[in-house]
Formats: C-alpha cells, structure tokens, sequence
C-alpha cells in the first residue's frame, strides 16, 4: 500500500514537472509579443510545416537542449491534430531525430517522445529502431517510463506490424499483473488495441486478464474488464458466465460497474423474450449505487430495454426525478435528456416528473432548458397546452437557433397528439414563423406545418392560410418553390380556392425565375380542377408568355395550351390534362434522369418515352432505405398516441410496382398482389434473409431482402438456390443476384418464377449462395482477396393459396354475396387446434388472404360463437367471397364451417381445401 502511495505521489510530482515545463515553453515562444486581453490568442497560429521541420534539426545537435526539443516536439503535436499530413520522407527524417532523443534522461523530454512516437506512422522496418529503446523501458526501473513505452509500443505494433507482437508478449503478459496500477492498465490498453490486429496471441491472455479484474485500483479494474469481454465476446456463453459471476460480485470500479452494466443490457436484448431476471434485478440493485454515473448508466439501460414494460420503469424514473433536482448540471441535463427518450414510448411514465421539469425552464444552461421543454411537451396534457404554449413564447427569443428547431419538432409531435389544438399551435409556429431566423429554422417550421396540414384535415384551410402569409415576405427560394407546390396540390379542394389565386400570382410578379416558374405551374393546377375559374386562370398565364426566363416561358406556353384545349377534350401524346399534371410520375426522379442522361449519350430517331424509364436494383434498395426512414420518422413524430402504423411485415406498394421498371424484369406486366415479409433465417443468425411474393399475371417475383452479421466477412454475387421439385407448376427464369453484401448494410437479390400452368402451390427449399471474403474489421476489405464459394441452408418458402388473392373488401357484403349466387358454392367443415376463437379466425384469415368486411373480425378474446365475412380478388380478377362460422367445441379445439363462392367452380373449391 505504501509503494502504491508513494508511486502516486511521483507521478503527481512529474505530472507538475512537466506541465511547468510545457507553460515555460510556450511563454518563451510568446515572449515579447503584446496582445489585448480581450482577444484570443494561440502561439501556433501561424505555425507553417516547413518551418518546423527546419528547427527539427536541433535534434542531431550534440548537446541537446531539451526545452527547445519540448518546443518543436508541441509543434508537431500540434500539426499532426489540425490534420497536417507528412510524407513518408518527412515521417522518416521526423522519426529518426526522435530515437536519438530516447537516449536523453529529461523526463518531460521523454514524457513528449512517447506521445510523438505514438502519432507518428513509421513503416515496418522503422519500427525495429525504436522497438529496442521502449523495450529496454519495458525493463525499467522507473514505472512512469515503463507504462508509457508498453502503451506506446502496443500501438506502433497494433498499426504497423501484428506479428511483432510475439517478440514483446512476455513483457506484456508480466506487466499485466504488475503491482504498480498505471503499468497494469496501460498494459491492459495495449493488449485491447492489439486484440484487433492479433487475437490470437491476445487471447492467451486470459488468466491473466482475471487476475487483474480483481486489483483494486479503478482504471486496472475497468480496463481488465473490457479486455476480458473482447476475448470471450465470441463465446456467448463464456460472456454469460463471466457477467453472472461479476454481478454477484461487487466491482470497486464506478467505471467498470457501468461497463458491466451494458454487458448485462446486451446480453439481456439478445435474450430476446425471455429475459434474465437475476439480470433485471442486477440492474435494479444498481439504482442505489453511490456513484452517480452508475446509477445513471443502470437507470439509461432499463430505460432502453426493449418491450420494457411501464411498471418496470418506475424505479428509474423515481431516480432521474432526483436527478432533475441535483446541483450537478451534467446529472440535470442527462436525467432530463434521458425522460425525453422515454417520453416518446411511455410518455405517461413520465408525467410525474412535469413539475420538477417545468423548474428547468429557466435553468441557465440552454440544452437543459430546451430538453425540459421539448419533453413537457412530449408528456403534457391536452388542459396544459395553452400555460406550457405561454412559457415557451418567451424562451424561444432567449435561444439559439438549433435550440428552436428541437422545440419547433417537438410541437409537431404535440399537434400530432392532441389534434384538437392545432388552432393554437398553428398561430404560435405562424408567430414565430415571421420572426427572424435562417434557413433550417424557418425550414423547420414550414415542415412542421406541412406534416399538421397532412394528418389533420381540420388544419388544411388555416395552415394553408399561414403559409400564404409567409409566402409574401419569403427570402428562401426551396421554401417558397414547396409552399407554392402544395397550394397547387391542395388549393382547388378547399372551400374558397379563389383567395390563394392573389398569393400564388403576386409571387409571378414579385419573385425570382424559379419562383416564378413554381407559380406557374401552381396557377395550372386550380385552372385544370376548377372550371369556373378557368378563364381567369388562362388570361394570368397569358400575361407569363413574355417573361423574361426561358423556364417560365415555355411552362406559360405548355399551360395555357393545355387549358385551352381542355374544353374540347383534347390530349397530349393520348394523356389527359389531368393525368399529366396532377397525377404523379409512374417512375422515380432518379431513374428519369438517369434515362435521360443514357438517351443524350447515345441518341436515337425514337423519342424517348416515360414507358423507356427503367430502374435498377440498386436504386431500388436505395428507396426502399429511404422510405423504411421516412416510415420510422413519421412513427416517431406520431407517438404512441397516433394511430396504429401499417404492419412491418406488410410490402410497400409502392416499391413493390417499381420492380417491373428493373431491365430484367420489364416483361412481367402490372403487379397484381404482393405478400407479407417471410424470414427465411432466425433474427440474430449468421445471415438474415427474409422474402416477399410478389405475384404478377404469368410470373412470381420473390425479393430476397439480405443482411450480414458478420463483421469480418464480405459477401458478393449472393444468390439464393431454389429447388422447384416440389412445385412442378414453377420454374425459374432469371436471378438477379446481389452484388456486394458488406457487413451491416441491406441488401437484397431477386429470382423471377414463371407459372406454367394452373395455380401451384407447395414449399420450396433455399439454399443462400454467395462468395465469401475475410475482412479485418479494423482496416477492411481488400482488393486482391479472391474469396471464396460457400452457401447458407435456409428455411423452406411456402407458396400458398392466400399468395394468389389480394385482399378487397366490400361495403355491402350481402349484397355481393348474393349476387354471385350458389351456383359455384363449396362448404367445408373443420376442426381446428387452437386455444381460442380469435386465434382461429386469424389464422384462417392468413391462410386464404382475404380481407375482412364489416368490421365482422372485431370480437373480445372470449367469445364462444363467431361468423367472418371475407371477400378478395383471386389471381384473374375474379371476386371471392367467404363466410367462416367459428364455434368453441372445447378447451383446445374449434369447430369451423366454410362457405365460399366465386363465379368458377375451380376457384371455389381450390379456396375452400387452402385451409386444410
């Protein structure tokens, strides 16, 4: 303990030393020179790169002066972190000077040298000159120089040659276990940088790596854990076992507590459902630690817990709810940032704490305040709207301008919640709207109320209103070019359409060529939906013929044309006034620039035709990427409060017509239904794949939507192997593989099926087919690795009735359903294994595909009779109908009988055996 003691108090006195050293070299660089007190100042401002390789001279000087060498050693620091880059000639002349100051005993000198020697990047055979000198330090009996040359040769050798590792392991393995605290850490710091480069040798070092896991020492004590994780994180069971034992074993590190707290978080996510309860109460018993950054670090992580339920998160909440009160301004601001998480899942398990965050309003940090705001807000009730809209009117003119743009968000989620005070809401974003601010600010603040206009129909006339207004006294030409877009979209259905003609015409008058050319088009949009208002509209445009930009000119020309002629019923190239303006383009932006750009390379006679458009499948994951965000941010804008999203397994359609744009794919014809998500592989595997059917007229799509969980792998040319035996009705016509799979990137491969007769159904092995190459995480693939064949056994794809039928319903079942008639009626009785009548019903729903009418599938979960109305279109167009009566026979059991007609005989009974 005295050794301990008296070792801390030498560092502390060459800690002072140095520093001493370092304020009399920049006094010494800054001598002579006057600045104003006021004015910020650095000795390196005008430092130049070649200057100081000059003075790097004075290292080959046979009288060394170390305070000069201190001098230009800061400056290269200095250089190496603002990013400067040194050749390879410059390292080498840099590196040299520095071994020859190893020999020197000033230990501030050398202190500087093991920080150089660590920012440099020597070549391979450079690092064999130095390697003698810091292993002569690894020997030494001065332990501040012996930790810093075991740091720093673990890092030369962690970035320059792994194999040199073998040469020094002894040393490391000894200094491992080493009485003196900051040898042992800062050997357990090399050995986690070196676990990168060589694991192998690294992991013999495990026992060890425990034995410094018991030291008491803090630093020791954290960084043996974090060793010890990387060694077994291969071994879910070995990590297992390693954090039950720690848990039943108080750490004496705060920092490694909290380590130990996230291994125990992880482990606990990749339980999935069944979550480790000694665990849970770990982290709970980890709420009364008397660190704070412990009892934070337990309460973030039950708070970030997935399927965390609200009664479990009571303990933490009560704990930040103190922190709120803390003098700590770092426990204020992590606590009130924490609710703000929470409050957008639970945001009723937040409410307690809205007193205590309303006394953070006015708190002088500005982040603090802000996050108070934005999760009152997030947490408020629909009576406190209008007192918390008045506190924050005033402290929006206190902060800056990012600070608003996280308020301004947080008020759309509110208006989102609470549709009733749209009214409200909307005149204070309208107030602030025609303050002062820049461009993400007002940007901000026009997405807002553009998103309240979307989901709230009440609001569209007010907020249409609002942004007018704005519109009049708009410097930003990309918001003014939106808001006139959507008047165009949205104008003409409202009830007085007339008024936004003045707003959108003024902008003609008054604004830039791109506004101007926005208005334009807007005009055209009320002229083609309101008749009335058509002639007026035709005169404005003609008054645009003369303008000067060509943009304007040829948009007033198109228009007025097409509004001329529309009376008449004319077209242009065979479409509609309407279609071509108001109706969205069938293909991406993207993939008709891209066309147009292929067209202008390599023109043709042929004009180039929007049916020419294709798209490839890489765009094609790319907004697929993009809409899946879209999706999420919506989700969370909306709250918990808002309505139920779509299913996550359900297919985009949107992305799903876009496939028949791909160049393979372009013979296929129109889309008719497409199924659910199927995984293919365990969430978690090596490899997760999951599918989607997309069925088409003569063909079925299957995209195979890719992700690899391997971090040192690299995948290409994946494929996935289809062994059509057991359907004879299908066969294979085209892959399209996916080219490149890195780790954690999405990817997705195609296999076009053609249907060769009848409608086949049956299940399907997949096998994953890929080339493999080995990637080291730390530096990447390379190019000339030639990797590998290997393939990845799948689950088998089914292919099912409920694939052909596309889910419609009807408002008046009865009546369709006698209309078609008895003529082609199939009843079928079954007895069905299941618990309950509404699990029967959902399963049946699922097994034939169709849509429920009626509102006929709403039943409470202990219902003993049900009938299901079902309706849906079979492949062909041919409408079904279905009537399922459900009754409970016994505790397991479910007695059904099935009704089912359509117009064909065939269908009927192929619909009706689905469920068997």
């Amino acid at each position: 303990m005295a050794m301990a003691t008296g070792g801390s108090s030498d560092l502390t006195a060459q800690g002072a030393q140095w520093l001493q050293g370092a304020k009399e070299a920049v006094m010494q660089m800054t001598k002579g020179e006057k600045k104003d007190e006021d004015e910020s100042y650095s000795p390196f401002q005008s430092l130049q790169k070649a200057a100081v390789l000059q003075e790097c001279r004075c290292f080959n000087d046979r009288e060394i002066n170390p305070r000069k060498c201190i001098s230009i050693l800061t400056k290269i620091l200095w250089l190496l972190a603002q990013g400067e880059k040194l050749t390879a000639l410059e390292t080498t002349e840099i590196f040299f000077g520095v071994t020859k100051l190893l020999m020197h005993k000033d230990q501030q000198l050398r202190r500087l040298l093991y920080l150089v020697l660590k920012e440099l990047k020597p070549s391979p055979e450079e690092v064999i000159i130095v390697c003698a000198t810091l292993t002569k330090d690894m020997n030494s009996k001065v332990d501040l120089n012996r930790a810093n040359a075991l740091r720093v040769l673990g890092a030369i050798i962690a970035r320059t040659d792994p194999t040199m590792l073998a040469q020094i392991e002894r040393h490391l393995k000894q200094a491992l276990v080493d009485k003196n605290c900051f040898v042992a850490a800062s050997a357990l710091v090399s050995g986690i940088h070196l676990m990168h480069v060589n694991p192998e040798v690294v992991r013999r070092w495990v026992n060890e790596v425990q034995t410094a896991l018991a030291s008491d020492n803090p630093s020791v004590q954290y960084h043996a854990l974090a060793l010890l994780h990387q060694i077994k994180r291969q071994d879910r069971l070995a990590v297992s076992k390693v954090v039950a034992s720690l848990t039943r074993t108080p750490l004496k590190s705060p920092l490694a507590h909290c380590l130990l707290i996230r291994f125990a978080k992880a482990m606990m996510e990749d339980g999935g459902s069944e979550r480790d309860r000694a665990l849970f109460d770990f982290l709970e018993a980890s709420l009364r630690h008397r660190s704070d950054m412990v009892i934070y670090e337990a309460a973030t992580a039950i708070c970030s817990l997935t399927s965390v339920a609200q009664r479990e998160l009571s303990p933490s909440i009560t704990v930040l709810q103190l922190f709120l009160c803390s003098p700590k301004p770092a426990c204020r601001f992590s606590a009130v940032r924490t609710l703000n998480k929470i409050a957008m899942a639970h945001p009723m398990a937040v409410t307690p704490c809205n007193m205590d965050m309303e006394g953070l309003i006015n708190d002088s940090n500005r982040s603090i305040a802000t996050l108070a705001i934005t999760t009152l807000l997030k947490t408020g009730s629909e009576s406190g709207v209008e007192r918390l809209m008045k506190q924050i009117t005033s402290f929006m003119s206190e902060i800056a301008d990012d600070f608003k743009i996280v308020v301004v968000d947080a008020i759309r989620a509110m208006c989102l919640k609470f549709p009733q005070k749209h009214r409200l809401l909307m005149t204070f974003l309208a107030n602030v709207l025609r303050e002062e601010g820049g461009f993400q600010y007002k940007k901000a603040i026009v997405d807002t109320l553009l998103s309240i206009i979307a989901r709230v129909p009440e609001a569209k006339e007010a907020g249409l209103s609002h942004l007018c207004e704005f519109i009049e006294d708009c410097e930003f030409t990309l918001l003014s070019t939106q808001i006139l877009y959507l008047l165009g979209v949205e104008g003409p259905s409202t009830q007085e359409p007339s008024k936004y003609i003045r707003f959108i015409y003024n902008r003609v008058v008054l604004e830039n060529a791109t506004v101007r050319a926005s208005a334009v088009s807007a005009l055209a949009k009320f002229g083609i939906s309101i008749a009335y208002l058509r002639p007026s509209i035709t005169v404005l445009l003609q008054r645009c013929l003369y303008d000067n930009d060509d943009e304007v000119r040829d948009r007033a020309i198109f228009f007025v044309t097409l509004l001329t002629g529309l009376d008449s019923g004319a077209t242009l190239a065979g479409k509609s006034a309407q279609s071509l303006l108001l109706e969205p383009l069938p293909v991406p932006l993207a993939a008709l620039e891209a066309s147009c750009r292929e067209y202008l390379a390599a023109p043709t006679e042929r004009p180039l035709s929007i049916d020419d458009v294709t798209i490839d499948a890489e765009m094609l994951a790319k907004m697929q990427k993009e809409a899946t965000s879209k999706a999420a941010a919506a989700s969370e804008d909306a709250g918990p409060a808002a309505d139920a999203p779509a299913p996550a397994m359900a297919a985009p359609a949107e992305e799903a017509d876009l496939l028949s744009r791909m160049p393979e794919f372009v013979h296929v014809g129109a889309r008719f239904t497409s199924s659910k998500r199927v995984p293919l592989s365990e969430v978690g595997t090596e490899y997760e794949v999951v599918c989607t059917k997309h069925l088409y007229a003569s063909h079925l799509i299957l995209a195979f939507q890719l992700n690899n969980t391997l971090e040192d792998q690299l995948l290409s040319s994946v494929t996935v192997a289809l062994d059509l035996a057991a359907v004879p009705g299908l066969a294979l016509e085209t892959h399209v593989p996916c080219a490149s799979l890195p780790f954690g990137q999405p990817g997705t491969a195609y296999a076009c099926l053609r249907r060769l007769e009848g409608v086949p159904v049956g299940t399907i092995p997949c096998t994953l087919k890929f080339v493999v190459k080995d990637v080291d995480p730390a530096t990447g693939p390379t190019d000339d690795e030639p990797g590998y064949e290997d393939e990845y056994q799948l689950e088998e794809l089914e292919v099912c009735a409920a694939d052909f039928m596309k889910r419609v319903a009807v408002l008046d079942f009865r009546a369709a359903w006698e209309s078609v008639g008895n003529g082609c009626e199939v009843v079928e009785t079954f007895s069905l294994s299941y618990n309950s009548i509404r699990q029967a019903m959902e399963a049946v729903i699922d097994f034939l595909g169709m849509s429920p009418c009626e509102n006929s599938a709403a039943a409470p979960d202990d219902v003993t009779k049900l009938t299901v109305l079902l309706s849906g279109v079979f492949l062909g167009g041919m409408q079904v109908f279905a009537i399922v009566n459900l009754r409970a026979d016994s505790n397991r059991a479910v007695g059904m009988r099935l009704t089912v007609r359509s117009s064909d005989m065939t269908v009927s009974q192929f619909v009706a055996s689905s469920v068997a």
